[in-house]
């Protein structure tokens, strides 16, 4: 027997010795891969086709089986079913639109499986034929978009987004699609957005629309003008943007549930907690290691809104009731054990109510607090590459909020207070933070200790350079804001100074080891150039006269440090070396700090002296600092509160071309999984036909 043949349906054995006997469908689709035409001797062939249960298995494997000149002699049956499948989907018999739908399915996920070296007009030609293609696609978007935009049933929309989620991800690259290229002309940006805008259809359908529409504005993004970018960058409908914003908060807030749950479930002993990782949060099945798997297609999502539309960023601001899932009765969607945490749509009733009561006593939360919770998890653990893309993305996140000018306003709001409690990494040398003493403050020190708690918890063998170049560049644009609106914000500074200074110590202490890899003189100029900007500008934002004293007292403190950098840099320069200019900048960035080193070091052990004491407290060696600013020269340097502004092109655009790649294997990956539940569909509509 063929190995087509064992993945048939079988109906029932005649006896030992003779062939199992084959589902009516699996002859039918024998029919259709013979060369003769299927309908010449059946004129109803195609009707009762689309009444028959479809075997999935057995026609995508009948696809990937035909050899290189069987695909010409039944080029014109395939050409024929894709085309009766098209015209099926107008159907009044729900049956047959649902069984049309996945036959799609297949049809897509075999050709593509089959023909992955053929070219996509190869690909084209043998699905539609070439000539027809243009027609048969734009027959095939608008039944979707008027099965998705009217009252069909939702389980019918629901197959409408999982066959476009598996079109959009058939090839590894999704830029190589030339199937989509027919998405573009014939756009269902509107139907996506009238699914995000209505509360019903967003709990049911919101997750799958905003994971297609991430998707499909990455298509040839950098290569011609995608009118999906075009489209979102221009949504200006409030009730859309608000629909995007709750998919994406239910998502994340679903992920930081789970990720909680299981670390409070990991504190429950030894053994259990051994038992539980390995059982629950690092295994999927018994080959596939799996840590706490981020979601990045809904990141991809947050971040396509956040970057290309200007209105979306009053969504992330929007406060609503934190609500605790764990205690809200929810009817959960039912997920595959291989599934990812964290990668499955939120609850239906969660996504359903939107609006609900204030409780006066209940904190409030909005979708900016639950993503830096979120990227407070990912952020911890950046060893493999899955989740180092997702920190990157959160920090590329961060910056284009950083920069965007309502952004930081509502960051820096004294009148929108919270207490955001972040997941920090446990450290041996620091007690765990408890949530109660968190308290409630302007956003952006939400922001600040995000950074410094990446600063202080990442200085490792395997250095994430690039990361840190973000999260110096979002405090530095912080800082420009700040600066530029006069604002004092009344933030712990000191732990911001100590997390830089340690920094520097670290890049010091692994000097020839980093250098290997990295170019560690452009993080250390950045870093000593907030020191610039504290110093130079720091009496317009610090809070008080004794915050820029505090400033001061760690430079003096911390002196050694700046002394070995000095003394590093300027061996460096000196030298002929590919580092040689990067090097000289950092010794030229350094004038005022080693000012106010040389300045006020004499000032203390003369003090210290006089007055016949070994070591000064913190108090007196301000007293020595506050009276002896008068004497102190400083050089004004220029463009300390300027920056480069974000730019996904061409800075990112190997980033995300990876990224969508891994996005889109993840999803095609959850469709074929959980695509086409066909029991439960032909139970639901054999009772209305």
């Amino acid at each position: 027997m063929s190995q087509v043949e064992k993945k048939a349906g079988l109906l029932r054995r005649t006896s030992s010795s003779k062939k199992p006997l084959k589902e009516k469908v699996v002859l039918m689709y024998d029919e259709i891969f013979a060369k003769e035409d299927p309908a010449k001797n059946n004129p109803r062939f195609w009707d009762e086709l689309f009444l028959m249960k479809v075997n999935l298995e057995y026609l995508e494997s009948k696809l990937e089986s035909v050899d290189g000149e069987d695909v010409q002699r039944i080029q014109d049956n395939i050409n024929s079913l894709f085309h009766h499948c098209v015209q099926a989907l107008g159907e009044e018999h729900q049956i047959k639109v649902v069984n049309a739908l996945q036959t799609l399915c297949a049809l897509f996920r075999g050709v593509h499986q089959k023909n992955k070296s053929a070219s996509g007009f190869d690909i084209i030609n043998m699905l539609m034929g070439f000539d027809k293609a243009e027609q048969r696609m734009k027959d095939l978007m608008e039944r979707l978009d008027s099965l998705l935009c009217g009252d069909s049933s939702e389980s019918l929309k629901s197959l409408c987004l999982k066959l476009l989620l598996c079109l959009v991800t058939v090839t590894d690259n999704i830029s190589q699609n030339t199937i989509l290229e027919y998405v573009m002309i014939n756009s269902i940006f509107e139907a996506i957005l009238q699914i995000l805008s209505d509360v019903s259809s967003r709990g049911q359908h919101g997750y799958d629309a905003v994971v297609l529409l991430a998707l499909l504005v990455n298509y040839r993004k950098y290569e011609s003008v995608n009118p999906y970018i075009v489209k979102l960058s221009i949504v200006d409908d409030e009730p859309t943007l608000d629909g995007m914003g709750m998919v994406v908060h239910q998502a994340l807030t679903e992920y930081n549930r789970q990720y909680k749950d299981k670390e409070e479930e990991n504190q429950g002993g030894f053994f259990s907690t051994l038992t539980s990782m390995v059982g629950s949060m690092f295994i999927a099945d018994a080959d596939e290691k799996l840590s706490v798997q981020t979601n990045e297609a809904i990141l991809l999502a947050l971040y396509e809104a956040v970057h290309l539309n200007r209105n979306f960023i009053t969504v992330l601001a929007q406060s609503h009731p934190e609500i605790d899932i764990a205690v809200t009765p929810t009817t959960t969607t039912p997920t595959t054990p291989t599934t990812p945490l964290g990668t499955t749509p939120p609850s239906l009733d969660m996504m359903n109510n939107p609006e609900l009561p204030l409780d006066p006593n209940l904190q409030t939360s909005n979708l900016l607090i639950t993503f830096l919770k979120y990227a407070s998890i990912v952020m911890q653990d950046t060893k493999d590459e899955h989740r180092l893309n997702s920190a990157r993305l959160c920090l590329i996140i961060l910056t284009c909020i950083a920069e965007d000018q309502y952004a930081d306003a509502f960051l820096h709001d004294d009148n929108m207070n919270f207490r955001v409690s972040l997941h920090r990494m446990p450290m041996r040398h620091r007690k765990k933070a408890v949530d109660k003493n968190i308290p409630s403050r302007p956003l952006v020190c939400a922001v600040l200790d995000l950074m410094v708690e990446f600063i202080v918890t990442h200085m490792m063998k395997d250095f994430p350079m690039d990361l840190y170049l973000r999260c110096v560049q979002i405090i530095h644009k912080l800082l420009c804001y700040q600066k530029k609106c006069r604002i004092r914000l009344h933030y712990t500074w000191r732990e911001l100074w100590s997390a830089l200074i340690n920094l520097l110590k670290f890049l010091l202490s692994n000097e020839t080891t980093l250098l290997a890899k990295h170019n560690i003189f452009h993080l250390a100029l950045l870093v000593v150039n907030l020191f610039n900007m504290f110093i130079t500008y720091g009496d317009t934002f610090l809070p008080t006269s004794n915050s820029y004293d505090e400033l001061y007292y760690e430079i003096v403190r911390m002196h050694q440090v700046f002394d070995n950098l000095y003394c590093m840099v300027l061996r460096v320069s000196t030298n002929t070396g590919q580092w040689k200019e990067a090097a000289s900048k950092v010794t030229h960035a350094l004038v005022n700090v080693r000012a106010i080193i040389n300045h006020f070091n004499p000032k203390i052990e003369s003090y210290a002296a006089v007055n016949h004491i070994s070591q000064l407290s913190e108090e007196q060696v301000l007293e020595v600092v506050r009276s002896n600013y008068d004497t102190l020269t400083l050089k004004l340097q220029d463009g300390l509160d300027q920056f480069e502004r974000y730019s996904e092109q061409p800075k990112e655009a190997a980033f995300f071309k990876e990224l969508v790649r891994s996005i889109s294997l993840n999803v095609r990956k959850n469709v074929s999984l959980n695509t086409l539940s066909q029991d439960v569909l032909l139970k639901e509509f054999s009772t209305i036909s």
